[in-house]
């Protein structure tokens, strides 16, 4: 089917290290509804964007040190300055594109919580406040987008979000737990319906 074995548990077949396995065993389509986490969630998948996840997660831990632990309000008032030495930080992904959307972002994150009260509250609107629960039988069988991601994408980028594509919104959803495409065979399946892992 469509995971891998580690001791003794059936996972995702995509968690094969240790830093994916820890990821997927205790966040990855886990529902979230902290408004900072979220905003961690939206600048990581961004900055994944044509990379692996497993080189996100190596460099998860500089991240939050050098975006101050993900807080939108002080990383909207990063300066140039401050974006030139990012650029030199090997502990991140140093594109100039995806560190000024990370700023352009915790602009856009601070008024879309102004109009909405949270970012919780207006990004969970898009799966009706319930997470979607998928079961597919392998990894192949999971989508790289959906209308709920293309809707999500389409009215970040009108707020001046940057590196919000459809595909990117959809693994955004799945981080978060607005999506759980764990596969069928999946402990992590399981345990949702109910079952001990």
């Amino acid at each position: 089917m469509g995971g891998g074995r580690v001791a003794d548990r059936t996972r995702c077949a995509w968690a094969q290290t240790p830093l994916s396995i820890a990821y997927h065993d205790s966040e990855w389509g886990t529902p979230v509804h902290d408004d900072r986490a979220l905003f961690e969630f939206l600048i990581l998948e961004g900055a994944q964007a044509g990379l692996s996840w497993e080189t996100i997660l190596k460099k998860r831990e500089n991240y939050r040190k050098v975006f101050a632990e993900f807080d939108p309000a002080k990383v909207a008032r990063f300066s140039d300055k401050r974006v030139a030495r990012l650029m030199n930080d090997a502990g991140i992904v140093r594109n100039r594109l995806k560190i000024d959307s990370a700023v352009t972002n915790a602009q856009a994150f601070l008024a879309t919580q102004r109009e909405f009260g949270s970012f919780d509250r207006f990004v969970w609107s898009f799966v009706g406040g319930t997470p979607r629960v998928n079961r597919p039988r392998s990894l192949g069988e999971t989508p790289a987008r959906t209308k709920e991601s293309d809707a999500l994408s389409k009215d970040l980028a009108r707020r001046g979000f940057k590196f919000v594509g459809s595909t990117i919104c959809y693994a955004f959803m799945q981080a978060v737990g607005m999506v759980d495409d764990h596969v069928i065979d999946c402990f992590r399946a399981r345990v949702k319906a109910g079952a001990k892992p």
